[in-house]
């Protein structure tokens, strides 16, 4: 090699790849226990633990819950949500941005799925990172808060490209941060048509009904299909 040439590794490639497989091998966990997982992802201060526990409180007599707490440092949020009534594992990602597949599948193990139904991871904060890698969930869902803007979306689209559904929160505060609901789901339809937009107040409730119908009907849908392919093995 010449002295002035210089080597180029790739490796985000290689880690994507290891990142993927360590996802399927979560999900291969996730229904052998018939345990449904969201993945939760929004910015600091968005509203992540306030709709969860207000997620929490509405399903709990109908579902076995679990939360995986991501947080760089502190168990705040885990102290809260454990409160609510969930089962609760704090996870510290030592710095790091955003959750991956094995550091899921090593909550998971902490956490125990033999006595759940739903698990929710609490992903770091942040829009970017958290995006980028698949940690095994059922679904993706992201919460975007009024104050932050509606042109979020045009900022960081790989969040709302690979999430199934945006929740739009803080909509009790609208009117002053003159936020634009129908430019920012105009937005988001353009990078996912497929996926569906809830603009929901966590501290008024309003809509949060609708999240939690949303919620339900993929549980739902997850556990029928598990128990039919159940019955087709016993079958065989």
């Amino acid at each position: 090699m010449n002295k002035n040439e210089i080597d180029i590794l790739e490796v985000k490639s290689d880690v994507i790849a290891d990142n993927d497989r360590e996802a399927a091998k979560v999900r291969d966990l996730l229904k052998q226990k018939k345990v449904f997982m969201v993945n939760l992802m929004a910015s600091p201060g968005a509203g992540k633990t306030t709709s969860l526990v207000r997620t929490i409180e509405a399903l709990k007599d109908k579902y076995r819950i679990g939360v995986i707490e991501a947080d760089v440092d502190s168990d705040v949020d885990a102290k809260t949500v454990a409160a609510a009534g969930a089962k609760v594992i704090q996870l510290h990602t030592g710095g790091a941005c955003h959750m991956d597949a094995n550091m899921t599948h090593r909550g998971l193990e902490g956490l125990g799925l033999d006595d759940l139904d739903l698990v929710v991871l609490e992903n770091v904060g942040n829009l970017v990172c958290p995006a980028e890698f698949d940690v095994g969930a059922n679904k993706r869902v992201a919460i975007l808060s009024v104050p932050e803007g509606h042109d979020k979306p045009l900022k960081y689209p790989l969040m709302f490209t690979v999430c199934d559904l945006l929740m739009v929160g803080k909509t009790d505060v609208a009117e002053v941060f003159d936020f634009d609901l129908a430019a920012c789901e105009e937005y988001v339809k353009k990078l996912n048509p497929q996926i569906e937009v809830i603009p929901v107040s966590a501290k008024t409730g309003e809509n949060f009904d609708k999240w939690i119908d949303w919620l339900e009907a993929q549980i739902e849908s997850f556990r029928q299909d598990f128990d039919k392919e159940k019955r087709e093995e016993d079958r065989a």
